[in-house]
């Protein structure tokens, strides 16, 4: 009996040990068969981890990476550009902090520059050639910065060499109408105009000029427009504060286009075909230089002629008349002509992007691309160094997190470190027409931070109606620059904010309409879901056009940290909000875009369209009921969409449907794409946020071509709204298909 006991508990013991070896084997043999990488697919962002890259960033970094990038000038393919490609490329090639890969990539551009043996010169000259007055050939110095033998001469980039001489006239801003106002008084023909910034771009201020028979342009910066009328560099203007100084002259690129102009649609590479240099449009015709406003008061305050009208006025304390032609008779100028030496001579040059990438881990073949220029025109501290120096601390906060092995992304993420930006967003535009159909088909994403700070009061951003939602979300997270109790968000919506019929009171957020910086290539020629951002002013205290330095000799480290932002708070916030952007775009496992918000700005254009257009479209037998369907099925579409993604557990949902959902937000704006929309507008072809003169805030081109049928009232013209009526009706319809279901 007992024998038989033992045997028994025996044999139990052994079919026990038995079960739990197969148990434990099985178990085991089962969780080997799960696949490594299901856990990475079904990952989402980490909130940990966005809470440690806030806390890395950090202000001092930044301010030494501005007082590096700044220590002297480096307008683009000049010896100093190439010390901040090194600069660059060596952080970003950092054991310890640096990228997955860093390189930098080369394009042979066509720039255009003073020549430095033979200054441009403008004068005033009698009838017997002598000279009474110059203007100014270099700006005052007030620190050896301004010293620096690098600083290029204030021009007018892709002006034409050449002699002009003629009598002066003052043309207000430049503008078609008011040139045409101008010649109802003067005949403009052979006489040299002064035109101030604002109101119109640089070079159309040339482009309008010579249609009227003007043989020359100056440009200058009036003191009611930058330094709220203050004109004294003895206590009122820098370097007493950040007002423009009397000589301070604004550079710039005087073409309407962007992008190598030599190449246009094709990559400007080695043996790349290249236009003739006549056949180059939208470039002056005329001899152009800008100077300051200092001589700009020398030669206004003198001419003759009937008053300027009232909003033509400007900050001199004279009367700003519009010129006899010339000068007044009692004016020591009586008689004489202002005569443009222009020496400038354009090159095909060396141009470098300098480009890195944080490979992603489950989604690699999914791009979220940051991008910021590099060239400047003299120091560039503002702009571009301040971004620049944001984009770098991002940089080292995310690669030094990868190198420690703490966090991959889940997407790819590339940074590039544009070329000559300045002279037509080049570097950009170049890259997007290298790489056409790879970023076409894979970029989720684009973060452009130019110039991160103008000033430190509040955010700024302009981006894809689809992209307000997570830039609301990142800036909830972040201080106010210099606040330890308010959010950015916060601080945002008290300087600017709009009522939403959705949300209510919130943050205004601009629309990229429009190619003021490297996003335009990624917007407007790939339809890619883009922001700018920056930190600036409030507006309630200066009516300064943009940061008075701007593009002058005076951008320097001293007038950034001591005028624009002291303890480089602003730069802080600004890296933190992007930054936290950055990582959402990049590791959500469903893309943080909002089809909703799209609608209803959408909607939004399409009031404003039936209140403006409808009675007269409906005269002349064009119907704006397709538009109206159109916006509607949109609405429907995002709608449906939203209520796909609320119900789904995206989480334990197969991959493939995740993918596909991204896939529709990520392409939806590529249905906005008509590249026959705008011919005569380089590189435009999205239909909802082309640039438009028409003032009306709608769809671009229905708004362009009504403004011109209106004023012409001819038949073809009307034709060309119903036709600009179609294409943007289809496209919204388009949008809202990439929306719906597959089938």
């Amino acid at each position: 009996m007992i024998k038989e006991a033992v045997i028994g508990t025996l044999c139990g013991l052994v079919v026990l040990t038995i079960g739990i070896l197969i148990g434990h084997f099985g178990i085991e043999k089962k969780s080997e068969a799960v696949p490594s990488w299901l856990n990475d697919v079904a990952k989402d962002v980490d909130e940990k981890i966005i809470q440690q890259f806030l806390s890395e960033v950090d202000t001092v970094q930044i301010q030494e990476n501005l007082r590096e990038l700044t220590k002297v000038p480096h307008l683009a393919t000049s010896p100093g550009d190439e010390q901040t490609v090194q600069f660059v490329l060596n952080r970003w090639q950092d054991a310890q902090t640096g990228l997955d890969k860093a390189w930098r990539q080369e394009y042979k551009v066509y720039l255009s520059f003073p020549d430095p043996n033979n200054p441009n010169k403008v004068t005033v000259v009698n009838q017997e050639d002598s000279v009474l007055f110059s203007v100014r050939e270099k700006e005052k110095t007030y620190y050896p910065e301004q010293d620096d033998p690098q600083v290029v001469q204030p021009y007018a980039a892709y002006s034409p060499a050449g002699h002009a001489r003629g009598k002066l006239v003052y043309a207000n801003q430049g503008k078609p109408s008011d040139y045409e106002r101008l010649n109802q008084t003067i005949d403009l023909r052979g006489t040299i105009a002064i035109t101030r910034y604002g109101g119109e771009g640089r070079g159309a201020k040339a482009i309008n000029a010579a249609a009227y028979g003007v043989v020359g342009v100056l440009v200058y910066t009036d003191p009611l427009d930058i330094n709220d009328g203050l004109m004294s560099d003895t206590n009122e203007t820098y370097p007493h504060s950040w007002y423009l100084p009397p000589s301070g002259v604004e550079r710039g690129s005087y073409t309407k286009d962007f992008g190598d102009l030599l190449t246009p649609y094709l990559a400007a590479k080695e043996e790349t075909y290249r236009i003739p240099p006549e056949d180059i449009s939208g470039i002056p015709p005329i001899p152009t230089q800008p100077i300051g406003f200092e001589d700009a008061r020398s030669l206004i305050c003198e001419l003759a002629g009937d008053p300027a009208p009232s909003e033509w006025q400007g900050g001199f304390d004279c009367t700003y008349n519009y010129g006899g032609p010339g000068f007044k008779p009692t004016s020591p100028f009586n008689s004489s002509d202002v005569k443009l030496d222009i020496f400038n001579q354009e090159k095909i040059i060396n141009s470098s992007n300098v480009m890195g990438v944080i490979t992603g881990s489950v989604e690699p073949d999914r791009y979220v691309i940051y991008g910021n220029h590099r060239d400047s025109w003299v120091h560039g501290a503002i702009d571009p160094s301040s971004g620049t120096s944001v984009m770098l601390e991002i940089t080292r906060v995310l690669g030094g997190m990868v190198k420690q092995g703490k966090w991959r992304p889940r997407r790819s993420i590339i940074f590039g470190s544009w070329g000559a930006e300045e002279f037509g967003l080049i570097g950009s535009a170049e890259y997007t027409e290298e790489y056409f159909t790879k970023l076409s088909e894979r970029t989720v994403g684009y973060i452009n931070v130019d110039i991160a700070v103008f000033a430190n009061a509040t955010l700024r951003a302009s981006a894809m109606p689809s992209m307000q939602s997570v830039i609301f979300q990142a800036s909830r997270q972040v201080n106010a620059a210099g606040s330890d109790s308010t959010s950015v968000y916060d601080n945002w919506i008290r300087y600017s904010n709009r009522t939403s019929p959705t949300h209510g009171v919130i943050p205004r957020v601009g629309y990229l309409n429009g190619a003021g910086s490297d996003y335009a290539a990624f917007v407007h020629y790939l339809g890619i879901a883009s922001i700018d951002m920056s930190y600036t002013y409030d507006r309630s205290k200066t009516n300064a056009r943009i940061y008075p330095a701007y593009h002058t000799a005076y951008d320097t480290f001293h007038y950034a940290s001591n005028f624009i932002d002291p303890g480089f708070v602003g730069h802080q916030a600004v890296g933190r909000t992007a930054g936290n952007i950055l990582i959402r775009l990049a590791d959500s496992l469903l893309l943080p875009f909002n089809c909703s918000d799209y609608a209803e700005s959408l909607e939004d254009y399409l009031n404003t369209a039936v209140t403006s257009y409808q009675t007269q479209l409906q005269a002349e037998g064009i119907s704006m009921e397709p538009l109206k369907h159109a916006v509607a099925n949109f609405r429907r579409a995002a709608e449906q969409l939203d209520k796909v993604i609320q119900s789904s557990d995206l989480a334990n949902e197969t991959p493939l449907k995740v993918r596909k959902i991204n896939d529709q937000l990520m392409l939806m704006d590529r249905a906005f794409l008509n590249p026959l929309a705008f011919p005569d507008e380089y590189g435009f072809r999205h239909v909802i946020w082309a640039s438009s003169s028409s003032g009306k805030p709608t769809f671009p081109g229905l708004a362009d071509a009504f403004a011109r049928a209106e004023s012409s009232g001819s038949s073809s013209d009307w034709q060309k709204v119903h036709y600009h009526l179609s294409v943007v009706s289809q496209a919204i319809e388009g949008a809202a298909d990439m929306l719906n279901e597959v089938i």
